[in-house]
């Protein structure tokens, strides 16, 4: 690059900051903007586009196109060239526009008679703002400087459209951050929750794109990527200790900090005449645009890991967000791409409420949520782009919503609803103590599930009759290395303590799938969901299982206890994981430590095949749960992490049901003792159709069990049984209309 084409560059930043500090409104300072482009890079045209809404592209300003086209010429993302680079997020530059693919004809532009064509996206971190276009009536291919150079003013663009720049009267666009927005994602906690925005990583925002002295900018570069650096050897030398996968982690984490490619662009960059921090966050939006169009998963980690050293490097930069004393508000809503276990729990009931741009219905951060019954609502795509801190926010995890900066209407129907499960939680209370006995004196048992130590004071609170389903993960997955038997002991005592007497099902580490633990080697898995996890990974390393199987004996102390097999799909792996807690008995046994005065044993029915296991496998179980999370997608093939297919199947379908209800009868008959465990527990419709094929126990989360026990204790189970039968006669799919009907008519 040559040092007039720097010169050049630094000369158009300078104006273009001067055009900006000046005190003009917002189409006024755009219009002046596209002036001094066309002028200083010779060009006829230069016109900016920029998104109305996620589909629409306006022109907002331009010099050298038909001026009656302003605000009247608008683009659906795709079409015509522009619309091209909106979508590509990648520069066009044409010697004969015309001549490309996708080229349309604007009439009310006037553009006709320019040849050439160069766009290039306006972008802010991965966030298309627009579109800036130069062209000309010579047929001429843009330089690689001129396209570096309008790439830059791009930038600054983007830099200026995040602090308002174009706002005001006669503006080219509204307010970022101000208007209310709504986002569609997926609920994966339900439960509906009003409080203000608190960011996990909180936005750094560039106050200062242009800078006037490049040596200046150079040193605070360099003096940052030091400062990062060191950070990052520290990291690894912390982790030196830990095992490999995680050191090899960190080495290509270090090895990016001491890339000599990202340093010569990002000082090329400060050479052009951008800031430090302006320079590094260009390079960054370029990583983001990069990472959406990898489709290789270990690319994809790699850009990640440049996106959050870029993420460390601005902080350093700018000392925004690495304040320690920085507090959450009173009714924090955390706001984040994604999280871990740990940092989730580090929050801990201080939340009330969560949502995430990625994560899954079955994630760490949502097995955490529900410990913590915290409404949390995934893919809500963009919201880390859009909140700020201390924003106002509502979300429904019913139904996947939230609201950022919500209007009033909203904000007042929220609080309704929010005000009426509160009320009803009132009514629940009235029936904590007594038992969930329909109309027609069945009873049913109801039990909670849970995974950490804050879970148990619900079992007394929400009138629970004992833990239905004690997650062991979780103590696993919120730390960097394997825990000691010793301290699994301990905590396991503890929640029998807790417990007080009341029968707590302890479920064997349960990891796989989408639950892998921070130690331990992921397994590449076309399909993980039917892949080697639960008792598959147990049975097969089972060092893991002997230990905790020690532990839940010695935090039993002689008391009784109960554990449970997860993802048991044949009769062989119950006998062979059985037989690992004989010898782990034995073992105990010749130590001299008490053994449990009473142990029941069962396995957690998630696998259609189990249904079929032979008669002999229900006569030597001690009980079975039914995983219906699990046990539903398998028998509707429809993967619960797959918003299109996951709704689409009814738990009151007919078919499943009659599975359900074979599952009774074989228990029945073998006298085996069965319960249902899963999110359809909790819903009450779901849950009186459960009992009424003839389950009697089932467990779910603490908040449902006093709308499940009010809806049983009005209701005929025979009643509803018929209501069932009779549906299943008459060949309806699902039992859902006719029972909703029957329940209306009964008031």
């Amino acid at each position: 690059m040559s040092e007039r084409t720097e010169s050049e560059s630094r000369k158009l930043l300078g104006r273009l900051r001067d055009a900006l500090a000046e005190d003009t409104a917002g189409q006024e300072r755009l219009d002046r903007i596209t002036h001094l482009i066309a002028s200083s890079m010779g060009t006829e045209v230069c016109s900016i586009y920029l998104f109305r809404d996620d589909e629409t592209l306006e022109l907002c300003a331009t010099e050298g196109l038909n001026p009656e086209s302003v605000h009247q010429t608008r683009l659906r993302v795709g079409e015509g060239l522009v619309g091209r680079v909106a979508r590509s997020s990648r520069v066009i530059n044409s010697d004969n526009a015309p001549s490309e693919k996708g080229f349309r004809y604007m009439p009310e532009t006037g553009e006709e008679i320019y040849s050439s064509f160069c766009g290039v996206p306006i972008q802010r971190l991965g966030d298309n703002l627009g579109v800036l276009v130069v062209q000309s009536k010579d047929a001429r291919t843009y330089s690689a400087d001129e396209v570096y150079a309008l790439e830059v003013v791009a930038m600054v663009l983007a830099e200026m459209t995040e602090l308002g720049a174009f706002v005001g009267e006669g503006a080219a666009m509204t307010a970022r951050h101000q208007q209310p927005v709504a986002f569609k994602g997926s609920g994966a906690q339900e439960g509906a929750a009003e409080g203000h925005v608190w960011l996990h990583e909180p936005r750094v925002v560039v106050t200062n794109p242009v800078a006037d002295d490049p040596e200046t900018e150079l040193a605070r570069l360099s003096e940052a990527v030091e400062t990062l650096r060191v950070g990052v050897d520290k990291m690894l030398a912390t982790a030196a200790r830990g095992d490999k996968e995680q050191l090899d982690v960190l080495e290509a984490y270090r090895m990016f900090a001491n890339s000599k490619g990202w340093m010569k662009r990002m000082e090329s960059d400060i050479a052009r005449g951008l800031s430090a921090e302006a320079a590094v966050e260009k390079e960054q939006s370029a990583a983001r645009t990069r990472m959406e169009q990898v489709t290789d998963a270990y690319l994809r980690e790699r850009l990640h890991d440049l996106d959050d050293l870029s993420n460390r490097l601005l902080r350093i930069l700018t000392g925004q967000g690495t304040e320690t004393g920085a507090d959450l508000p009173a009714d924090p809503i955390l706001v984040a791409r994604n999280i871990g276990p740990g940092e989730l729990l580090e929050y801990g009931r201080n939340l009330r409420g969560i949502v995430l741009e990625e994560g899954s219905v079955g994630s760490h951060a949502a097995i955490v949520a529900r410990a913590l019954a915290i409404p949390l609502v995934i893919h809500a795509d963009r919201i880390t782009t859009e909140a700020l801190n201390g924003d106002h926010i509502m979300l429904d995890g019913d139904q996947g919503v939230v609201h950022l900066r919500p209007d009033d209407t909203v904000v007042a129907a929220f609080r309704d609803k929010i005000a009426m499960a509160a009320e009803a939680q009132q009514r629940y209370a009235s029936i904590r103590d007594k038992p969930a006995t329909t109309l027609d004196g069945t009873t049913i048992s109801l039990h909670m599930n849970a995974g950490l130590m804050a879970d148990l004071p619900s079992l007394e609170n929400s009138g629970a009759e004992g833990v239905g389903l004690f997650r062991t993960e979780l103590q696993f997955l919120v730390r960097n290395q394997m825990p000691k038997r010793t301290e699994l002991a301990q905590l396991y005592s503890h929640v029998m303590d807790a417990a007080k007497g009341m029968r707590v099902v302890f479920r064997t580490l349960d990891i796989g799938s989408d639950k892998v633990l921070p130690y331990m080697t992921p397994q590449d898995e076309p399909n993980p969901a039917l892949g080697w996890r639960a008792v598959r990974v147990a049975l097969d390393k089972p060092g893991v299982m002997r230990m905790q199987l020690q532990a839940l004996l010695r935090a039993a102390n002689g008391r009784p206890l109960t554990v449970m097999f997860p993802f048991v799909a044949q009769y062989d792996e119950y006998t062979a994981a059985r037989a690992e807690m004989d010898k782990a008995l034995e073992r105990e046994h010749i130590l001299g430590h008490p053994l449990p005065e009473n142990l029941e044993v069962g396995a957690m029915l998630e696998t259609p095949s189990l249904a079929f296991a032979p008669q002999k496998f229900f006569e030597e179980v001690d009980f079975l749960s039914i995983g219906g999370n699990d046990l539903k997608q398998f028998f509707f093939a429809a993967d619960r992490e797959n918003e299109r297919v996951r709704r689409r199947y009814d738990t009151l379908n007919v078919s499943f049901l009659t599975f359900l209800e074979g599952i009774v009868n074989r228990c029945v008959t073998t006298k085996t003792p069965l319960s249902f465990c899963g999110e359809d527990a909790g819903r009450p419709i779901e849950a009186l159709c459960l009992a009424a094929m003839g389950l009697r126990s089932l467990s779910m989360r603490p908040a449902s069990i006093g709308p499940v026990k009010s809806l049983l204790r009005r209701t005929n189970l025979g009643e509803v049984r018929e209501v069932i039968v009779q549906a299943r006669e008459r060949g309806d799919q699902t039992v859902r209309p006719a029972l909703m009907e029957y329940l209306r008519n009964t008031g």
